[in-house]
């Protein structure tokens, strides 16, 4: 049976008030095949220890960036994680192939409404289109880039929404320990979290 092993990056410089960061955090499985690595906790000073952190993505197939939507991109720390971590003739370039194979997506939180996300809203943009330059990353170091796992509205969520979101996460990241990962399936889907109430729906 396929087993991956998932590691999840997680950057929110205020995790202390964000309460559905919280909860999606604290659902997370125990389990051998998914480590979680809170980036802030580990790096206050932004002193980031490039080696461990490739060999971390060296033992992991599945490599997810967790982090809430900051002016339409990530926290400061992901960004000089990503920076300096996925370098040259290791991560991208002629000889870089440590990553090649390996799968990403990102879990994004964001105050904004779905609705607002999209050519007529006031972001103008929708999610996937806001985070292409994070899928071009991903696509330079030779990776599998899926779609987000989005979490819409949290300013206005109350506990039963945030609940069903943190277990549809938990759920998804065993499915995942456990099934091939079918990219050219799961691209057919705007976010991850739709293709995977579709998989529970079929059984």
């Amino acid at each position: 049976m396929t087993q991956n092993k998932i590691l999840i990056l997680f950057a929110h410089p205020l995790f202390e008030k964000s309460f559905v960061n919280q909860e999606l955090v604290r659902h997370i499985p125990i389990s051998n095949h998914i480590t979680f690595h809170d980036l802030y906790e580990e790096y206050p000073e932004f002193d980031i220890n490039v080696k461990h952190e490739q060999s971390l993505l060296e033992k992991h197939d599945i490599i997810i960036w967790h982090h809430p939507m900051y002016w339409y991109s990530c926290p400061p720390l992901l960004k000089q994680w990503i920076d300096m971590v996925l370098e040259y003739d290791w991560a991208y370039g002629k000889n870089g192939n440590a990553l090649k194979g390996k799968s990403l997506f990102q879990v994004i939180t964001t105050g904004g409404a779905k609705e607002n996300y999209c050519a007529s809203g006031k972001d103008r943009f929708t999610i996937p289109e806001l985070l292409e330059p994070f899928n071009q990353t991903t696509k330079v170091c030779k990776m599998n880039y899926l779609p987000p796992f989005v979490v819409h509205g949290t300013h206005k969520m109350n506990r039963d929404e945030i609940l069903h979101h943190a277990n549809t996460y938990a759920e998804l990241l065993l499915y995942l320990t456990k099934k091939e990962i079918k990219t050219n399936e799961i691209n057919e889907h705007f976010y991850i979290n739709e293709w995977f109430t579709k998989q529970k729906i079929n059984g």
